[in-house]
C-alpha cells in the first residue's frame, strides 16, 4: 500500500491540479486516510448497503436501488459506476507503470540483503566460536599463574620502592650536576619531587642526611638565583624564570615583587634618561633677551614687505637632536614597549599565575596589582612630563604635521596599557596630554596670526612712511605731506586700495593656513580625534572660539588701540593707517566675518553643544572698530589742517597789517591738503550722498557776505545811532540756524569723512578768530581768505550750506572783533581770488 501511495503522488506529479486531487481523494478514501496521511478513527459502518463499507451486501444494494430509484437513475447509476470502475483500473495501471522501475529496484535490495545477511550469520558463527576458544585459553593460563601471581605482585612493588631510594640517594649528585649545568629549573623540579618523602622520613638518619645535602645545595641554588636576579644583565624571559623557581623555593612573594619591580625600573630608568638626554635645558631669560632683539633688529633692517607670502611664528625656540617624531617613536619602541613587556611578566608571575597550597590563602595577587599600579603610575608620570616638555620645544608653527603624527603615535601605544591594565589612569593621562598639546598648539597659531598681523601692519606702516607715488595720478602736487604714501619698492604696493587689497588677502590666507594646520588633530586617520573632545570641545571652543574669534577680537582691539594712543597732533599713527584700517574692520563686518566662520564650521564640522559668540556680535564690534576708526581719521586730519589755521591766526598781527592783495598761502596750503584728503578717502569708500548744489556756489560766499541781512549785521557797528546791538542780532540769527555737531559720528562715505574734516578745521578757524582783535585791513583779509576757501571745499561736503554758515560765522566775528570794520568790495575780493 505504501508502494501504491508514492506512486499516486509521482502521477500527481505529472497531472493537472484537479486530476491530482482526485486520484489522491479517492486513494485515500480506499485506504481510510485523512488529510494528514493517517488513518481516520471512525467507527466501522455496519450499512450492508454501504459500497465503502466493510459489510457491503450487493445483492441488498441492487434490491434497494430497484425498488427505490427509476430506470433512468439505474442507467445514469450504471454509467456513474463505470465511469468510477474504468478511472480506477486506468490509475492503477498507471501507478504500476509509472512505479515498475521501482518495483524492480526494491526486489532486487531485497534478494541481496538477504544474500548479504547469509554471509554475515557465517562470521559470526566464526567470531562466536574464536570468542569461546579465547575464553578456554585464558582460564588456563589463569588457572597455572595463580600461584605466583601474588609473589610478582610484591616484587614489583619492591622493585619500584628501590627506584625510588635510588633516586632519593642520588638526589644530591643529581642537584650538583643540574647547579654545574645552570639546569636550575630542572634541579627545582627535582628537589620538589623528593621534597615530601625527605621530610616524611627525615627521623631516620639517612634521610635526614639526604635532606641536609639537598638543602644545602638549594640554598646555593637560591644564593645564584638571587644574584643572577640583583645582577640585571639578563633578559625578561630569564628574568621571570628565575622569580618563578624563586617563588617555587619558597621565597616571600612580596619581596620578589619588590625586586621584580626594582630591577625593572633600573631598566626603564635608563630609557627614560636616553629620552631626557635628547630633550635640551631651557634657554636662559638673558638668551631669549638677546634672540628676542636680534629678531626685532632683523625686522626693522627689512627692506620692503612682500605681502603674498604667508609668514610663521618668529619666536625663538631651542632646538633637539632630533625631531618630535622621533623622540615619540624612541620613547614608544623603548619605555613604552619595555614597560608593557614588564606589565605582561609581571601579570603572568605574580597575579595570573595560579597558586596553590599556601600560597593561595595569602592573597598574592590582590597584594602585586597594587604594587604594579604604583609603579606604572610612577615611571608613566615621569615619562609624560618628558613628552610635555619635548612637546614644549615644538613653537615654530610653520609644518603641523609632525606633531600630529608624533601625538597620535603615543596616543595609539598608550592603548595597549589600556589592555594590560583596565583600571590605570595612565591612558587618560596620555589623552590629556594630547589635549594640552593641541590647545597648546592653538594658542601658538593664534599668537603667530597676531605676531603675523602686527608685523603687517609694521611693514603697511614702512610702506606708508616711505616716499610716496602718486596716488592713483590723481594727487594734488604739495598736498600729500600728510598722506603718507606706500613704499616705492618694485614688489611693494603703490596706493592705498593694493595695500588694503594685500593686507587682507595675505591675512585671510594666513587663517586658511592655520586653519589647515590645525585641521589635522581631527583627521579620519588619526586616533584620538574619534575623542569626544576632538569631536566637539576642540571644533567649536578651542579652534572657532579660541583661534577664529580671539583672532577677530585682536583684530578690532588693536585697531582700536591706534585711536587711543593719540596726542593733540594725532600721535605717531599716520592718518592713512587709520583710514586703512577702518576700511578693513568695515569689510571684515560686511564679508569677511561670516565667510571665516563658515568656512570653520564647515572644515570641523563645529556643532554648537557649548555657547558660542554669534557672528553678529562680532560683526557688531568690527562695525564699531571701524566707526571709532574712521572717527579717529577725521579728528586727526581736522586738527592736521586745524593746527595750521591756528597758527596762521595766532602769528600774525591783525591790527596793524596792511591791504590784502592775494590769498593768503596758508589757505592755498588748507584747499590743497583738503583735496589730498579728498582723494585719499576717495580711494577707499564710495562717493556718498549729497544736496543738491546750486549753479553758483562757488561765487555764493561773496552774495552771502555782502547781502542785505548782513549789511544789517555790520550797520550796527558803522552807525552811531544804530537802534539795536550788533551781538544781539547774531545771537537772534543764531537761533534760527540749523545746530552743526562738530565732532559727530561721520557716516562710511566719502562725503560724510569730508564734512567732518572741514567742520573741524573751520571751527577752529572760528574760535581762533574770536580770540584775536582785527583792524580794517585784518577784517578784509579774513573776507579775502573766507572766499577763497568757499569757492573750493563746498565741492567737498554734503551741504553747501554748512560751509556757507560757518564762514559766514568767521566773518561776522571778525567784524563783530574789528577796530574799523570797513568791509572790502565783493568785486574786489572776487579779483583778489581770481587772481591767488
Amino acid at each position: 500500500m505504501d508502494g501504491e501511495a508514492v506512486g499516486s503522488e509521482a502521477v500527481s506529479e505529472d497531472s493537472g491540479p484537479g486530476r491530482r486531487h482526485r486520484v489522491h481523494g479517492m486513494l485515500k478514501l480506499y485506504y481510510g486516510l485523512n488529510e494528514e496521511g493517517k488513518a481516520e478513527e471512525q467507527p466501522e459502518s455496519l450499512d450492508p448497503c454501504d459500497i465503502n463499507g466493510p459489510h457491503f451486501d450487493p445483492e441488498l444494494f441492487l434490491n434497494k436501488l430497484r425498488r427505490e430509484c427509476s430506470l433512468a437513475e439505474l442507467m445514469d447509476q450504471e454509467t456513474c459506476m463505470v465511469k468510477q470502475i474504468r478511472s480506477l483500473d486506468s490509475d492503477m495501471q498507471t501507478l504500476v507503470y509509472e512505479n515498475y522501475n521501482k518495483f524492480i529496484s526494491a526486489t532486487d535490495t531485497i534478494r541481496k540483503m538477504k544474500n548479504d545477511f547469509k554471509k554475515m550469520e557465517d562470521e559470526m558463527d566464526c567470531l562466536s566460536a574464536n570468542m569461546a576458544a579465547i575464553t578456554e585459553f585464558s582460564a588456563r593460563i589463569s588457572g597455572t599463574l595463580q600461584d605466583q601471581h601474588a609473589q610478582i605482585t610484591k616484587l614489583s612493588g619492591v622493585h619500584t620502592l628501590l627506584r625510588k631510594l635510588q633516586f632519593l640517594f642520588e638526589l644530591p649528585a643529581r642537584l650538583n650536576k643540574c647547579l654545574e649545568l645552570q639546569a636550575y629549573a630542572q634541579a627545582v623540579r627535582s628537589h620538589r619531587r623528593a621534597r615530601c618523602v625527605l621530610q616524611q622520613y627525615s627521623h631516620l638518619p639517612s634521610f635526614k642526611g639526604i635532606q641536609d645535602d639537598c638543602h644545602a645545595i638549594m640554598d646555593k641554588l637560591a644564593q645564584e638565583l638571587r644574584q643572577k636576579f640583583r645582577d640585571g644583565g639578563s633578559s625578561a624571559k630569564d628574568l621571570s624564570e628565575c622569580v618563578e623557581l624563586l617563588l617555587q623555593l619558597d621565597e616571600p612573594a612580596e619581596e620578589l615583587c619588590d625586586k621584580f619591580l626594582s630591577h625593572a625600573q633600573s631598566r626603564l630608568e635608563s630609557d627614560l634618561q636616553g629620552l631626557e638626554a635628547e630633550i635640551r635645558p631651557y634657554p636662559s631669560a638673558s638668551a631669549m633677551k638677546d634672540a628676542s632683539g636680534h629678531r626685532l633688529s632683523s625686522t626693522a633692517a627689512a627692506g620692503s614687505p612682500t605681502y603674498n607670502s604667508p609668514k610663521t611664528s618668529t619666536i625663538p625656540s631651542p632646538t633637539s637632536n632630533t625631531d618630535i617624531l622621533e623622540f615619540i617613536d624612541r620613547g614608544c619602541n623603548e619605555f613604552v614597549s619595555s614597560l608593557c613587556l614588564v606589565i605582561t611578566s609581571y601579570q603572568e608571575l605574580f597575579i595570573n599565575h595560579a597558586q596553590k597550597g599556601e600560597l593561595a590563602s595569602k592573597n598574592i595577587p590582590q597584594m602585586a596589582n597594587g604594587k604594579l599600579n604604583a609603579f606604572v603610575d610612577d615611571l608613566a608620570a615621569r615619562y609624560f612630563s618628558l613628552v610635555e616638555r619635548r612637546i614644549q620645544e615644538e613653537k615654530g608653527v610653520a609644518d603641523n604635521s609632525l606633531l600630529v603624527r608624533a601625538l597620535d603615535r603615543f596616543h595609539r601605544r598608550l592603548q595597549a596599557v589600556t589592555k594590560l591594565l583596565p583600571g590605570s589612569a595612565v591612558p587618560n593621562q596620555g589623552t590629556e596630554i594630547v589635549i594640552r598639546a593641541a590647545t597648546e598648539r592653538v594658542k601658538q597659531y593664534l599668537s603667530a596670526l597676531q605676531s603675523f598681523y602686527m608685523d603687517s601692519l609694521t611693514d603697511v606702516r614702512q610702506a606708508l612712511a616711505t616716499p610716496r607715488l602718486s596716488v592713483a595720478s590723481a594727487s594734488v602736487a604739495g598736498g600729500g605731506a600728510h598722506l603718507g604714501g606706500p613704499a616705492s619698492g618694485r614688489d611693494a604696493p603703490n596706493s592705498l586700495p593694493e595695500l588694503l587689497s594685500s593686507l587682507s588677502a595675505s591675512i585671510l590666507n594666513q587663517i586658511k593656513s592655520v586653519l589647515a594646520s590645525v585641521h589635522l588633530f581631527t583627521a579620519k586617520d588619526i586616533t584620538f580625534s574619534n575623542k569626544p573632545y576632538f569631536k566637539g570641545e576642540f571644533c567649536s571652543q578651542g579652534v572657532r572660539e579660541s583661534l577664529v574669534v580671539s583672532f577677530i577680537k585682536f583684530v578690532c582691539q588693536s585697531s582700536r588701540q591706534f585711536c587711543e594712543s593719540a596726542g593733540d597732533k594725532g600721535g605717531s599713527t599716520p592718518p592713512a593707517l587709520l583710514l586703512l584700517l577702518s576700511r578693513l574692520c568695515l569689510d571684515y563686518e560686511t564679508s569677511t566675518i561670516s565667510y571665516i566662520l563658515t568656512l570653520t564650521d564647515e572644515q570641523f564640522l563645529v556643532q554648537h553643544h557649548s555657547p558660542v559668540t554669534p557672528v553678529t556680535t562680532l560683526c557688531a564690534e568690527a562695525r564699531e572698530a571701524a566707526q571709532k576708526l574712521l572717527n579717529h581719521y577725521v579728528k586727526v586730519q581736522g586738527l592736521i589742517i586745524s593746527q595750521m589755521l591756528r597758527k596762521s591766526v595766532e602769528t600774525r598781527d591783525w591790527v596793524n597789517t596792511i591791504e590784502p592783495r592775494n590769498v593768503r598761502a596758508v589757505m592755498k596750503r588748507v584747499v590743497e591738503d583738503t583735496t589730498s584728503i579728498d582723494v585719499q578717502v576717495g580711494l577707499l569708500y564710495e562717493e556718498g550722498v549729497r544736496k543738491a548744489h546750486s549753479s553758483d556756489s562757488s561765487k555764493r560766499t561773496f552774495s552771502v557776505y555782502s547781502s542785505s541781512r548782513q549789511q544789517a549785521r555790520y550797520a550796527a557797528s558803522y552807525t552811531p545811532s544804530a537802534p539795536m546791538d550788533t551781538n544781539l542780532l547774531s545771537n537772534i540769527h543764531k537761533l534760527f540756524s540749523e545746530r552743526i555737531d562738530i565732532f559727530s559720528s561721520v557716516e562710511f562715505n566719502k562725503v560724510s569723512v569730508m564734512t567732518g574734516i572741514i567742520k573741524i578745521s573751520l571751527k577752529t578757524f572760528l574760535e581762533c578768530v574770536r580770540l584775536r582783535t582785527f583792524g580794517r585791513y585784518g577784517l578784509q583779509q579774513i573776507q579775502v581768505d573766507c572766499h577763497y576757501l568757499q569757492m573750493y571745499l563746498w565741492r567737498f561736503v554734503s551741504d553747501e550750506n554748512l560751509v556757507h554758515f560757518m564762514l559766514d560765522e568767521i566773518v561776522g566775528s571778525s567784524a563783530h572783533r574789528c577796530l574799523d570794520p570797513a568791509p572790502m568790495e565783493q568785486s574786489v575780493i572776487e579779483v583778489i581770488c581770481e587772481r591767488g
